[in-house]
Order: C-alpha cells, then structure tokens, then sequence
C-alpha cells in the first residue's frame, strides 16, 4: 500500500509539472478552461487503483481471526457529470474494477487448504455528489459522496460446489456507500482530478457452504467489502 501511494504521488507531481504551457500553480496564473463548469453535462473518463479488503464479524469468539491480504487492482472507466447548482454537481461513474485477496482460515488444519484466493471483477454503479469549493486559479477542491451498487462477474454464487472442493462463493450484487476528496485542476486543453475514496459495504456478501458447520463460513456473521479507490480522472 505504502509503493501505491509513493506511485500516486510521482504520477501526479508528473502530471502537474507538465504545464502544457501554462503554470498551473504560479501566483498569477493564467486561467484555463474558465466556462468549464459552467456546463450543464460533461463526460470524462478514469484510470486508477484500487485496495480491496474484507470486514468480517464472527458469530463466536474465533480465537484467531480470518487472515485477509489485500492486492493492489487496476480500475477503468467513464464518467457523466450533470451540473445541478454552482457549487454541487452529480455524477455517475460506471467502472470496470479488477482485484484480488487472499484469505487464510484458521480453524482449516492443512496449510494449502485454508488459503483461498478470492479473485473478483467488478462492474460498479456509484451515484455520487460533489461539493466544491470556489475555484482558486486553475485549482478547485471538491468532497464527493454517495451511494453504489456493484456486479461481481466472479461470484460463483450459482455454483453448488463450495470451500470443500475449492470454490468460494460470493454473493452477486451488493450496495455500497462511499465518500472521498480530491482536487480538479484545470490545464490548458483538459481538467485532470485527482481522486481517493472509500467504500463500505452495506450487505453481508458471503454465500455460506453447505455444510453449516463448514470450518470456512460456518463461524462467520458477516463478510462485508472495505475498499480504497484512487481514480485520475481526464475531462
């Protein structure tokens, strides 16, 4: 996590360094893109990263808990943004989302068998707000928050194998809530915004095995998805 946010920050000194002409930080800068904003829709597209974990509550006291390593995952997609007032817009952005964890139980004796490695692509549908702040020259912070719905294209929720022959199962759709920051600075052919984000999951997402004594899922309440999303995004 620590060399992703080190990337995060090089990529984005690089990008505001490259002044296309113009210095988007100077004391006097000249302002780009001025009736940006103004604009009752415009469209973008991002690229960016994304951390996926778990939050897991247990019917009983596990005594140790269900291991989660996150991965680092790769995002895509597009965004529509429908200006409602000066100073609030709201946006939908549909992505694809690719990630990984790896879950290690312990309560599974053979040390191959207890490690499952959840991977899962997402289709994600977040309905969003956006709350800026008066544009300063070429710079103008924002708070973003909302609510999403999300596809799990991995699921294997209709499979009727499960952990017992090496098939977790997740459940399809899931809703989310979400809140984030970021910043859109405005060059002289295109905003660039910089983004991160939170998302919590509202919903138990873990489809149990069909064994309820299962040594996997049998001692687990609720498996909810905690995520982290750092987006750039083009207008």
């Amino acid at each position: 996590m620590k060399k992703l946010f080190l990337y995060i920050a090089l990529l984005s000194g690089l990008l505001c360094n490259a002044q296309f002409g113009t210095d988007v930080f100077s004391k006097d800068p000249i302002v780009n893109l001025e009736n940006f904003d103004k604009q009752r829709v415009h469209w973008g597209y991002f690229l960016g990263f994304n951390n996926y974990g778990f939050k897991i509550d247990y019917k009983n006291d596990p005594g140790v808990d269900v291991e989660v390593k996150n991965t680092t995952g790769f995002n895509v997609g597009l965004v529509g943004n429908l200006r409602l007032f000066e100073y609030l817009d709201l946006r939908f952005e549909p992505g694809l989302y690719y990630t990984q964890r790896n879950l290690s139980f312990p309560e599974v004796e053979d040390d191959f068998d207890k490690l499952r490695e959840v991977k899962s692509t997402y289709i994600h549908f977040p309905l969003l707000l956006k709350f800026s702040a008066k544009r300063t020259g070429n710079i103008r912070p924002y708070l973003v928050g909302g609510f999403s719905r999300t596809l799990n294209l991995s699921s294997n929720e209709d499979s009727q194998d499960d952990n017992l022959t090496d098939v977790f199962r997740m459940k399809k759709m899931t809703n989310n809530w979400e809140i984030g920051f970021g910043i859109d600075l405005y060059f002289e052919y295109f905003k660039f915004s910089p983004s991160i984000r939170g998302v919590f999951g509202l919903q138990d997402e873990l489809v149990r095995d069909n064994d309820p004594n299962s040594p996997y899922t049998g001692n687990i309440e609720s498996m909810r998805t905690r995520a982290v999303f750092i987006n750039f995004t083009f207008h």
